[in-house]
């Protein structure tokens, strides 16, 4: 087909095209230009900074995470500067981390999904997904390695660039992909990309958590490097701009939150979650705000920061008084009448107290409480899931009492979600015909298996940084031991299955590189907290934190 030019210099071509014949928009360039030092404010919590950091001083600490900085090529800054030992394991993930790089004409943009020689299908293992290089960035920002990162940023932004369709639709421009792979020609000496946006997928479903994702990593990128000049790029701003106007859409919506379909994050499977999945809402709340830091209050950007202040503040309201469940609101739940009329009615979303399944009221304690996993129109999923609770701590989604609220849970119920092996990704599962109605029969995730209550050692990284930002670090370290008694026997597995979390999963691929990475990122972040501060976003004052609802919700 014809290509046209775009105002970024990048072509509009099929998904499936070269980018061998693109010029090179390109690392070289955008690699040498100069990076501005600048000092970090420290977007943490200084009392859980004080907790942590016995045995370092104020400037070993400040030295830790000074832009620029670089630790030896294997070891991370911490293990360096202190006299302890590192875990044997660490080296060994460094290893294989490092073996999973992929690279375009010579430079490094990525990592592969998974390096398992001993796997018979290579799907689409092989590819470099964004949402699983996330942990793998974070590792090399923390190991002072940035230029990977801004490589797989500059990559995937020029990706963003080609026209996206699947059958005879053409999907919206700020579509991020999936993921990339890299063709290698070792004949014609040339390196091509091929991008799926969802074509290829299962179930053929656009990755929603992609978008959000990039930002977020921009944004880590900026915080470690203390580069601005990457995020300030025309090109980087127009990408920003682009992933918002997919979200900040005015249509029938009657709520802030993002409606979406089955599988367009990391549940990438048929699981249930369709409507408004508290993965995607806890993504997108972190992203607006990623993206309010690094917007130009210029012509363009000016409209969007107007726009995203105004959604933040309905977003964190809607989520912070509707998907939050308690054991008081859990009573309140129980206690609903059904069909009601006006805005005086207290079950605003006619949820059925019949519906509450049997399981919630042993598994909510008196202390503590989490995100439901979806709320809409006379439907609310009561299970926990993991991803979006950790990123409504970390971006601030939920209120300081909310945070240890959900912090209490984790405790209280540690054998549920953690078991042997962190982290559950949702709880409970399902099974019998409900598992027959709402995975049409799916193989894959039978029950506490794969996104069916299975354990994902990947989330590690996430637990960590709100065991962190929240002031818990034993239980980051409890997990820690689990994850370093097993993983590395069982050759850093994708995923465990059975309720515990005891066996390596039935189709979990070895060697899964976020698996690794996201242990060395949460072995870094505890031996130096201050890394959190690219991943933590403080509470904004202007959203008032204590929800006090009117008149009509009490009883």
């Amino acid at each position: 087909m014809e290509s046209t030019k775009e105002p970024l210099g990048l072509r509009a071509v099929g998904s499936h095209c070269s980018l061998s014949e693109m010029d090179d928009f390109d690392l070289t360039r955008a690699l040498d230009k100069p990076r501005l030092k600048i000092e970090r404010k420290r977007s943490f919590d200084e009392r859980s900074m004080s907790e942590l950091s016995t045995g370092y001083s104020r400037h070993d600490l400040d030295m830790a995470h000074s832009p620029g900085s670089r630790s030896m090529v294997d070891t991370p800054l911490s293990y360096v500067r202190n006299s302890f030992e590192p875990h044997p394991m660490v080296a060994e993930a460094w290893e294989a981390l490092r073996r999973s790089m992929v690279f375009f004409r010579g430079q490094p943009v990525g990592t592969i999904a998974a390096y398992d020689h001993a796997s018979e299908e290579v799907l689409n293992y092989d590819q470099v997904f964004v949402r699983d290089f996330v942990p793998s960035a974070l590792a090399f920002l923390m190991n002072g390695e940035p230029d990977i990162v801004k490589n797989f940023l500059l990559k995937t932004l020029q990706l963003q660039g080609w026209e996206k369709r699947v059958d005879r639709f053409k999907l919206g421009e700020g579509v991020m992909p999936a993921s990339f792979k890299v063709l290698h020609d070792p004949v014609r000496k040339t390196d091509t990309i091929v991008a799926d946006f969802g074509e290829s997928a299962i179930g053929r479903v656009a990755p929603v958590d992609s978008g959000f994702w990039w930002i977020i990593l921009l944004r880590a990128y900026t915080k470690s490097t203390g580069d601005l000049t990457l995020s300030e790029t025309p090109e980087c701003q127009k990408g920003i701009r682009l992933i918002l106007s997919l979200c900040l859409s005015e249509g029938f919506d009657t709520f802030p939150t993002l409606l979406c379909a089955d599988g367009c994050s990391m549940v990438d499977r048929r699981m249930g979650v369709y409507g408004y999945p508290i993965e995607i809402q806890a993504l997108f709340f972190m992203a607006l705000r990623c993206a309010l830091s690094m917007l130009k209050p210029d012509e363009e950007g000016r409209e969007f920061i107007e726009r995203i202040v105004k959604r933040l503040h309905a977003l964190s309201f809607h989520m912070r008084s509707y998907f939050w469940l308690d054991f008081q609101q859990l009573n309140d739940i129980y206690r609903y009448k059904t069909e009601e009329y006006s805005h005086t009615a207290v079950n605003k979303f006619n949820v059925m107290p019949d519906s509450i399944p049997d399981w919630v009221f042993d598994f909510m304690p008196l202390r503590g409480g989490y995100f439901v996993g979806n709320v809409s129109p006379a439907r609310m999923d009561f299970r926990w899931f993991s991803l979006g609770n950790c990123v409504a701590i970390l971006s601030s989604l939920a209120t300081p009492d909310q945070s240890m609220a959900i912090m209490d849970l984790l405790e209280h119920r540690w054998e549920e979600l953690v078991g042997e092996m962190p982290l559950k990704i949702c709880y409970p599962c399902i099974e019998s015909h409900e598992w027959r109605i709402v995975t049409g029969c799916d193989p894959k995730n039978t029950r506490w298996s794969y996104h069916n209550g299975g354990s994902w050692p990947v989330l590690l990284w996430m637990l960590t940084a709100a065991c962190i930002k929240t002031g818990r670090p034993q239980i980051a370290r409890r997990a820690i031991d689990l994850i370093e008694s097993r993983l590395h026997r069982d050759c850093w597995p994708e995923y465990y299955d059975g309720k515990q979390g005891r066996y390596v999963g039935k189709q979990a691929r070895k060697y899964q590189t976020w698996s690794i990475a996201g242990y060395l990122v949460a072995k870094m972040m505890l031996e130096d907290p201050s890394h959190i501060g690219m991943i933590s976003l403080e509470e904004d004052k202007q959203m008032k934190p204590v929800i006090k609802r009117s008149a009509s919700w009490t009883c």
